[in-house]
């Protein structure tokens, strides 16, 4: 059974929405960043590391992962925009 009309605030029908305009509004394209701790790094100087890209670069932190020898892979993201011509 088809779902029923939906109406707006103003009592007036509103189109519905199709999955594609719902799947393009949501696709957010990253890029990303991957740093390789050694290690000898201590965990305040990981976590500076961390905030300086965050702060300053725009980073988050997307994934870490901490190796039996000690090491650390960070993996950070940060969006891309992309802009659009307005002419």
């Amino acid at each position: 059974m088809p779902p029923g009309p939906v109406w707006n605030r103003t009592l007036r029908q509103v189109p519905p929405i199709t999955l594609s305009q719902v799947i393009m509004s949501v696709m957010v394209e990253y890029t990303y960043l991957i740093l390789r701790l050694p290690r000898g790094t201590s965990r305040d100087a990981a976590r500076r590391l961390m905030t300086e890209h965050a702060e300053y670069g725009g980073w988050e932190l997307d994934r870490l992962r901490l190796y039996p020898d000690g090491s650390r892979r960070i993996q950070l993201r940060r969006k891309v925009i992309r802009q659009t011509r307005t002419l």
